[in-house]
């Protein structure tokens, strides 16, 4: 299996690109409407239970591009880093995975979200999105940690975050409103590792 390398490039006006030799996280730009809107649609029952309730425009083009443009200024803002997830060789878009609610000043924290498309699910494209995502985080963005929550239930999002070093923390008694009810979730962390004296992270 060839391993992944995380490199960082900052080529479109300097928007962020997470590159491997299979896979590729970088903001959604207008041309992803059409896979976007193919892979939501076919996805739609897989992903339902687990997310928020769709708005009636929630596949819309309008909408879309709205979501473009609020992902681009909390990018600028410092708020959160939304990207796409996408197959290097074919340049299929597999899902999404967002670094948010960025905390800085005496938190230094994110809070993770993901998603992925039913067809690409099952098939490791997620853990290895995190691969590139945790150096980023811990790297560039300069955190100190990395949260997520999921429903206790959401058994492969639970399998998915402990495979990627993460520790359960407790529960999120009613945390969000998913799929039109207040669920619990459960949190997770990881926490950056120890830097040494040339400010690198150690092993």
């Amino acid at each position: 299996m060839t391993r992944s390398v995380f490199r960082f490039l900052s080529r479109q006006a300097e928007l962020p690109e997470l590159v491997s030799d299979r896979h590729l996280l970088r903001l959604a730009r207008y041309r992803d409407f059409e896979p976007w809107h193919a892979l939501r649609r076919d996805s739609r029952a897989f992903l339902q239970p687990w997310e928020p309730t769709w708005r009636a425009d929630e596949l819309t083009e309008r909408a879309f591009r709205q979501r473009v443009l609020r992902n681009e200024q909390e990018y600028h803002s410092g708020m959160a880093v939304p990207f796409f997830l996408f197959e290097r060789e074919s340049g299929d878009l597999l899902g999404g995975l967002t670094i948010g609610l960025i905390r800085r000043g005496a938190s230094q924290a994110c809070m993770i979200g993901y998603w992925m498309g039913e067809k690409h699910a099952g098939k490791g494209h997620m853990f290895a999105a995190l691969q590139l995502a945790i150096p980023y985080i811990f790297g560039p963005l300069e955190l100190h940690r990395i949260e997520a929550a999921c429903i206790p239930d959401n058994v492969n999002s639970v399998n998915l975050l402990e495979k990627a070093g993460f520790e359960r923390e407790g529960l999120l008694r009613e945390y969000l409103k998913i799929n039109g009810e207040w669920r619990d979730h459960v949190l997770f962390s990881k926490i950056a590792p120890a830097r040494g004296r040339n400010g690198k992270a150690g092993s």
